[in-house]
């Protein structure tokens, strides 16, 4: 699939991986499909919840930034991100932008990037980790199952665009 922009109010891309954990401060597993719950975030995830980090989303081109010296075998949960992307710039999206996934699945954009808390494991390797700055959070507006391989949808508000990676 390659990025594509259908017009200054849309751009579609896809997920690549989901993953979850039912612990803090790890790397999350990747897994095959998931529920998202409205309100509530991804069934069985420790970071679900009545908040406004539900679901947190990095681009897998951010990922790849990070490959580099011992990082080579990074791969999508690695910075304990639920949905790793491809084809959307994240970092670019604003808060409250509405993001579509599969046939059923909507999400609300609430932050951009978080304060790094206790520097994880990639930060003390290289020095760098890309969560802070290019991670993306998110609530659910509305529920749906979700597997890799789904479309994601970004709908801009008329007076923004946003643009494929």
């Amino acid at each position: 699939m390659e990025p594509t922009t259908s017009n200054k109010e849309e751009s579609i891309g896809k997920i690549v991986a989901i993953s979850v954990s039912k612990k803090k401060g790890i790397p999350k597993t990747n897994v095959s499909s998931a529920q998202l719950i409205e309100d509530f975030g991804i069934e069985g995830d420790i970071h679900a919840g009545k908040w406004h980090r539900q679901i947190s989303l990095l681009a897998m081109e951010s990922i790849e930034k990070m490959k580099i010296g011992s990082l080579k075998n990074l791969r999508p949960g690695a910075f304990a991100e639920n949905l790793t992307t491809e084809f959307i710039n994240l970092p670019a999206i604003a808060v409250g932008t509405k993001i579509k996934i599969g046939s059923e699945a909507e999400l609300e954009i609430t932050q951009i990037g978080k304060e790094c808390h206790d520097k994880c494991a990639i930060f003390f390797k290289v020095g760098d980790c890309v969560m802070p700055k290019e991670g993306v959070f998110a609530k659910v507006i509305k529920g749906g199952t979700i597997v890799p391989g789904d479309s994601i949808v970004v709908h801009a508000f008329p007076s923004e665009q946003i643009t494929a990676a």
